[in-house]
């Protein structure tokens, strides 16, 4: 594991729970910030994945 996918794990994660504070306080605006966080851990962790690819380390 790289560290771009480490990154991007830890983005995803914290982006879910963002999105849970978010629905559990009735704050949209929150939620919203919480799946875009989601979405940017996601392209960050497959980005890590293709540089494993090339680096031969699949």
């Amino acid at each position: 594991m790289n560290e771009d996918q480490v990154k991007g794990k830890a983005k995803d994660i914290g982006g879910k729970i963002q999105e849970k504070v978010g629905e559990a306080v009735g704050n949209r605006q929150t939620q919203r910030e919480g799946v875009s966080k989601q979405v940017e851990g996601k392209v960050q962790e497959k980005a890590g994945d293709v540089k494993d690819i090339f680096k031969g380390n699949n």
